[in-house]
């Protein structure tokens, strides 16, 4: 499969129809929509204004609304990897779906995700892939750092829990762009039903973020990994998208930890194993500039002081600027140190391979692509210096070898320093020392103890400083060896001269794999790098080599005169040789070399051993093409015509005085500012300043004219100038005219675009303030920028942070501004969220996420009254906002912040109990609770009440004097003086006369203090498996569940029946000079209460006899009969009446219908003659006339 390669489709371009037609057209110039608004303008007329005014304005407000207010662009040149954060619930594809990009975009497969994963996905981009687990803690970290969030949604199953979770974190932390990827899609039988699912999850994404969010589908598996069209889809939109600086980020600085170390003494470890250590984490530097020994918090352990900071080359580079499409397969670098993927490292003193035991004899170039060097260097059986050691070296064919004992002594000579190698078990590497002379070692004795005392440092620049002594005395080396080498006798054997077409010199190219190419080609080549004194010593070892091969062809004449036999071709291949090896003039002025017209492209890219080497051809590499020829050199067999005008035109741009195009002549441009800027009006006075070149151009045509004023020839030259001039003046005013357009002239540009090109002049100006200087001196003045990998160093670190280290959990280092560190009051602006299933209590711990920290505090809910009083709140409202101060870290204002009460496992519910802003950072609000004194009355004077068991003291009373109570039932009063006896009683006066019954209460106000409570969350230092069962202070109520006590209530403080007895109230008495005075209808009138009826006065029974008896009861059958006959007769009567009334009704409508018939026919008869009438009238009239 690998040695086939698939032959790409070539492209069929159409040559008929309507698109082939459109492309011809627009190939040509016009334009069918033109050329229709041409032939029929009217078609295209305003047919509505209304209609288009609508339109326009549609169009405008969709314009505006894409608008955001422009921020200077502080992206650095090479900006730091974006942060892809992969989240979702458990199962749901997450490391699957990491792996299948990292292979899209790297050619690679990876194993087990740990850690951030780097990878180049373009020629400007680099990513940082970072899985989330299924842990709250992580879920808030990354949501801080994240630029891109890839929301995996298991569609067989629907939206989780986890998903909306993460939504509102990342609302709080500031909002990343986020990108919905649907998966388990295959799972789904039925399409119709996978329309619909995808639907409704399409619509509920987009409720949660914003309309219009892209989703993506990922339909199915193929060998248990994602279709590659569908992975390459979502890789296109990840590597084109654009981001919106967040604010939190773009003002702090913060590193997503990739790789540490722990540098701590491995003694102390040993002896001290729960000392705290000393640890160098790596990282892309991210937001903002980081100062070196700045503060820094870490998510997980806590605040820390950076030791040191510093830069290191990038381990992930962006590929070189070239115009190509596409990254080549050496270019498409992946980097994840927790992952086992990154092969060698270099740090600041060591250099890590990464080599995995069970991949040692498989050269996987896939998955390791620096296996095969390493692989080399422990094959080797002997050491570099064993080889060296017993290797001979020939400069020239034919010299004696050199060894390298006799290059020692030849340096040993020439310098004064000499090295030793030293085995330090400390370090367990070999150490060069230098070994002094005697007089050197008395006067640096001092010096060697203070160097064995600075460590590495000092060591690495005293290799720096051995290998280029070692350079220094190479060359000096090789320049003596030259001279001693053409003195000494050549072999009877040489080679031709005529057979390569020129003599055998030796080139010093800049690798030892340049030289070798050189030698296999048989000829030496201008490497077009060495610098201008090794050209002048090729030069010389040419003449010096010629000299002696002209001694010694007159050695082998023995004695005979055939030396001067073809002495004119000597001599002239002599010269041709010599002007070959002088200096090229062309490229020391001018920095290019001319290449052969006949010269071979080289499409093939430079060689890379094992991934760290690069094998540099510079005569293979592409340079600028020239046409022109080098007059430096002189060939025998290329002749030029100097005198033509072709071959001087053609070499005329090689100098000052050539002809330069018009924008960069320098002589145009000065006259141009000249003409520009050389004369002006004065407005005020009127007086025309005239610049000196038009003053000169005057005077030397007056002076042309005086003295050649006779002259025909010299007046029409004379008139040709003018006309020149004249263009000249009317091509400066129209320049004129046209800058002062641009400049008050604004056309279509709008407030927005002003803004936007005044940000985009702050972006250039920043960049170009340090463009040009070097990076060592531009952190000491800006700091370490954005996009540098660096090194930090922290002391001081927990152990558990080195023992528990689990590369799955993510470790980000934010930096913390100046008063960032401290910690102090905090007023916040906070709200249940609407989600969680149980209001808060005040006083119960809450773990907070404000800023970078995460930690756990006691806040007091409070809401602010009408009068600016701050009212304590027992618990959080249900729909609306509350004020909430704590202790905690001092946060910019404006800072969100988001509330959980458990970050232990997952729950059922949903997990976020509140957010907020932060208001203030001082304690300028005091927070009361309201008391209520309550007291009874023991004596009543009309509306004076003596009242008691409201105080203890008389102090107390005075404090509260002229304060105002009132009972329950609502008799409003004030406190007056305090009594002696009983203490704490008091007199006060009402409204209106008090019962002894009344209760008495005054509503006062008591001030609470907050609870200074600050406890970090340090989740990252819990062991491997339990870093998401953080415990930290439980509430009342936990407490109680977990110890199993029962709360015992207070009785007085159950709900009970209330049985209230029934209240009799006095008769109402009437003064009698009152009632004198009523009215008679309000007079009380005197009734006499009705008594019993007396016996006399009472009816008597009557008892009748049982003939009456029979008598009464045939009347009443006889009644009950003529009743029921008497309304038997009523009901027929009455049926009789409404059959009646239908008859009635019928003839009323039918005399109706005859009425209305007779109308019509009457009013018929009527118009008849009404229009004889009138036809009858219009005859007489005319007869008349």
């Amino acid at each position: 499969m690998d040695g086939k390669v698939k032959k790409q489709r070539p492209h069929q371009q159409k040559h008929s129809g309507p698109k082939a037609e459109r492309k011809k057209l627009k190939k040509q110039g016009g334009s069918t929509e033109q050329d229709e608004r041409k032939r029929n303008p009217k078609a295209f007329a305003v047919q509505s204004a209304v209609r288009m005014a609508k339109t326009f304005h549609r169009a405008q407000d969709i314009k505006t609304k894409k608008h955001h207010i422009p921020h200077v662009d502080r992206t650095p040149l090479e900006p730091p990897p974006i942060v892809v954060v992969v989240v979702g619930p458990p199962k749901v594809g997450k490391s699957t779906l990491i792996r299948c990009l990292i292979k899209n975009f790297t050619r690679q497969k990876l194993g087990d995700i740990c850690g951030p994963v780097t990878i180049v996905s373009g020629k400007k981009r680099r990513l940082t892939f970072m899985e989330c687990n299924n842990d709250i803690n992580t879920m808030i970290d990354l949501a801080k750092v994240a630029d891109l969030v890839l929301m995996l949604i298991d569609a067989s199953f629907g939206f989780e829990m986890e998903t909306f979770e993460f939504l509102n974190i990342c609302q709080v932390h500031g909002f990343p762009r986020i990108m919905g990827v649907l998966t388990h899609l295959d799972s789904f039988k039925n399409n119709k039903t996978l329309r619909k699912t995808k639907k409704n999850l399409k619509h509920r994404f987009w409720t949660e973020v914003y309309q219009g969010a892209k989703l993506f589908y990922l339909s199915g598996m193929v060998y248990g990994e994602y279709q590659t069209q569908e992975v390459k889809n979502l890789g296109r939109f990840i590597s084109v998208m654009k981001f919106r600086p967040l604010v939190w980020q773009t003002s702090h600085p913060y590193v997503l930890v990739d790789r540490m170390e722990d540098l701590t003494d491995p003694e102390r470890v040993r002896t001290e194993p729960k000392c705290d250590r000393t640890v160098s984490l790596y990282g892309y530097l991210r937001g903002t500039m980081m100062k070196n020994r700045g503060q820094v918090h870490i998510p997980g352990i806590g605040d820390f002081q950076v030791a040191d900071v510093n830069f290191l080359p990038d381990p992930c580079s962006l590929p070189d600027a070239q115009k190509k499409r596409a990254l080549n397969e050496k270019e498409r670098l992946l980097y994840a140190p927790m992952a086992g993927v990154g092969g060698v490292v270099y740090d600041k003193d060591a250099v890590y391979i990464d080599l995995p035991a069970g991949h040692v004899k498989q050269q996987q170039e896939e998955v390791r692509p620096t296996t095969e060097l390493v692989q080399s260097l422990i094959d080797t059986h002997a050491t570099l210096d064993t080889k060296m050691a017993g290797s001979r070296m020939s400069l020239f064919s034919g010299s004696a070898g050199l060894e390298p004992s006799e290059v020692d002594e030849e340096n040993r000579a020439m310098q004064g320093l000499q090295e030793t190698h030293v085995w330090d078990p400390h370090t367990k590497r070999n150490r060069r020392k230098v070994v002094f002379t005697e007089e050197e070692e008395e006067e640096d004795s001092s010096d060697d103890a203070s160097d064995d005392e600075d460590g590495g440092s000092d060591e690495y620049d005293q290799e720096e400083q051995g290998d280029d002594e070692d350079e220094d005395n190479l060359s000096t080396f090789l320049k003596k060896e030259r001279v001693r080498s053409s003195t000494e006798a050549l072999p009877a054997k040489r080679p031709k001269l005529e057979e390569e077409g020129g003599a055998e010199r030796l080139v010093f190219a800049d690798s030892e794999d340049e030289l070798q190419s050189e030698e296999e080609d048989g000829r030496a080549r201008d490497s077009g790098h060495c610098s201008e004194e090794e050209e002048e010593d090729d030069a010389a070892e040419a003449a010096v080599n010629n000299q002696t091969m002209s001694d010694e062809e007159e050695e082998e004449d023995e004695g005979a005169l055939r030396w001067k036999e073809g002495l004119q071709l000597k001599a002239s291949q002599a010269f041709l040789r010599q002007q070959e090896a002088a200096p090229n003039l062309r490229k020391l002025v001018y920095g290019a070399v001319a290449k052969a017209e006949g010269s071979e492209e080289e499409d093939e890219e430079e060689e890379e051993l094992g991934g760290l080497f690069r094998v540099s051809r510079p005569q293979n590499s592409k340079k600028l093409e020239a046409n022109a020829v080098d007059c430096s050199r002189f060939h025998g067999n290329s002749s030029h015509d100097w005198e033509s005008e072709e071959m001087l035109d053609s070499i005329r741009d090689c100098f000052v005085t050539g002809k330069w195009d018009e924008g960069q002549d320098a002589a145009v441009l000065l006259k141009e500012d000249e003409e520009l800027y050389g004369d002006f009006e004065d407005l005020e006075t009127g007086e025309v300043q005239t610049g000196q070149s038009e003053l000169q151009g005057s005077a030397e045509q007056n002076s042309d004219s005086d003295s050649d004023g006779d002259n025909g020839e010299a007046g029409e030259s004379v008139e040709v100038d003018d006309e020149v001039q004249k263009n000249k003046r009317l091509e400066k005013k129209r320049r004129l005219k046209e800058r002062f357009n641009e400049e008050y002239d604004d056309g279509d540009a709008t407030y927005f675009d002003d803004l936007k090109e005044e940000m985009q002049k702050q972006a250039e100006l920043n960049r170009a303030e340090f463009q040009d200087v070097d990076d060592d001196t531009r952190v000491q003045y800006e700091g370490f920028r954005p996009g540098m990998y660096v090194r930090l160093e922290i002391s001081s670190v927990p152990c558990e942070l080195v023992t528990n280290f689990d590369p799955h959990y993510p470790i980000i280092l934010g930096g913390l501004g100046s008063a960032e560190g401290n910690i102090g009051y905090l007023q916040m602006r906070l709200k249940k969220h609407r989600w969680h299933g149980r209001i808060l209590k005040t006083r119960d711990p809450l773990i907070l996420s404000l800023g970078w920290r995460r930690f756990q505090t006691i806040p007091l809910y409070h809401i602010e009254d009408h009068n600016g009083r701050h009212r304590l709140l027992k618990y959080t409202p249900q729909h609306m906002h509350c004020g909430a101060t704590i202790w905690g870290p001092v946060t910019p204002q404006g800072t969100g912040f988001l509330a959980v009460q458990s970050v232990t496992g997952s729950t059922a519910s949903f997990r976020i109990a509140a957010t907020g802003v932060v208001l203030d950072l001082d304690k300028s609000v005091t927070i009361v609770k309201k008391l209520k004194l309550i007291g009874h009355p023991y004596k009543i004077y009309k509306n004076t009440c003596f009242i008691k068991d409201m105080f203890n003291t008389m102090l107390e009373v005075a404090k509260f004097e002229g304060a105002s109570i009132r009972t329950v039932s609502g008799v409003r009063g004030q406190i007056k003086k305090a009594l002696s006896t009983p203490p704490g009683a008091y007199r006060a006066t009402f409204e209106d006369r008090l019962l002894m019954s009344d209760i008495v209460f005054l509503r006062s106000w008591y001030p609470v203090s907050v609870p200074q409570l600050y406890n970090p969350v340090t989740s990252l230092l819990l062991p491997v498996g339990q870093k998401d069962h953080w415990g930290g202070m439980r509430t009342l109520g936990q407490l109680k569940h977990d110890l199993g006590i029962r709360n015992n209530p207070n009785t007085d403080s159950l709900y009970k029946p209330v049985v209230r007895a029934q209240r009799r109230f006095n008769p109402l008495h009437i003064p009698r000079h009152l009632q004198k005075a009523l009215p008679f209808k309000s007079k009380l009138k005197q009734q006499q209460p009705k008594g019993k009826t007396p016996r006399d006065l009472q009816r008597p029974s009557v008892i009748r006899e049982p003939h009456e008896r029979k008598v009464a009861a045939l009347l009443h059958a006889l009644s009950a009969v003529h009743h029921h006959r008497k309304k038997k007769a009523h009901t027929v009567q009455h049926a009789k009446h409404k059959d009646f009334l239908q008859q009635k009704d019928k003839q009323e409508e039918a005399k109706l219908l005859r009425q209305k018939e007779a109308r019509k026919k009457l009013y018929r008869v009527m118009g008849q003659m009404d229009r004889k009438k009138q036809r009858s009238s219009l005859k007489g009239a005319a007869q008349d006339q």
